[in-house]
């Protein structure tokens, strides 16, 4: 999954990075508004993690720019401690959810994690599918309870085609979602990654929709 964290304070952000990235997401940073205004609607994120009191432009004036441009993409907001104000704004203004500094970075981590969940509409932290089970809290992955290794970007394909069930994916939006900016984004790899996930975790597991892509189904 690919996530955007908006905030100036440079130890923090690097903290909340690191955090986010051995998680398995792809995690792009930027300290001002105005940059955070422009990737936001520009590239395809699943989760934005914003400062509201960011320098340029301040995170509320950002935030109620892309939802009025009909971004419905979840945004986790981070506040001062005692900026009861700025969270009732940034709610107002479309937010998901809140942080008040200081914060746990493993909150954070809880919190990004429910948020993209709740737009996969999957509300179980873990996926299970023909005897796989992934556990998003803990990135494992198991075959008929026989825990199995995965690399990165074979963690982050899985992920996102778990959390984006039942329809058809192509190569094209998968390196949008497991890359970040600026990293060269070659959807050819994509299917080298399916095949070694499907040697991993059986043939049947990832099905190939031709001309429409990859897809994990899942009986409600």
């Amino acid at each position: 999954m690919r996530i955007l964290v908006a905030e100036d304070d440079i130890e923090l952000a690097d903290q909340v990075k690191h955090a986010l990235t051995t998680e398995g997401h792809a995690v792009d940073l930027v300290c001002d508004g105005e940059e955070a205004k422009f990737l936001g609607e520009t590239e395809p994120y699943d989760l934005i993690v914003l400062d509201l009191g960011l320098p340029k432009q301040d995170g509320i004036s950002v935030l109620k720019a892309w939802r009025n441009e009909g971004s419905n993409i979840p945004i986790l907001i981070l506040t001062a401690r005692d900026g009861w104000a700025d969270r009732v704004d940034g709610l107002d203004a479309g937010a998901d959810d809140y942080l008040t500094k200081p914060f746990h970075i493993p909150e954070l981590i809880a919190r990004s994690r429910a948020l993209l969940r709740r737009n996969s509409a999957q509300r179980n932290p873990v996926f299970r599918k023909d005897g796989v089970t992934f556990d998003t809290r803990s990135g494992r992955v198991s075959l008929d309870g026989i825990p199995v290794t995965l690399t990165a970007p074979e963690t982050a394909v899985l992920s996102y085609l778990f959390h984006n069930a039942n329809r058809p994916i192509t190569s094209a939006e998968l390196s949008e979602h497991i890359y970040e900016y600026g990293d060269d984004r070659d959807s050819n790899t994509i299917a080298v990654f399916v095949t070694r996930l499907r040697k991993k975790l059986g043939t049947g597991l990832i099905e190939t929709e031709r001309g429409r892509g990859y897809s994990i189904q899942i009986v409600a």
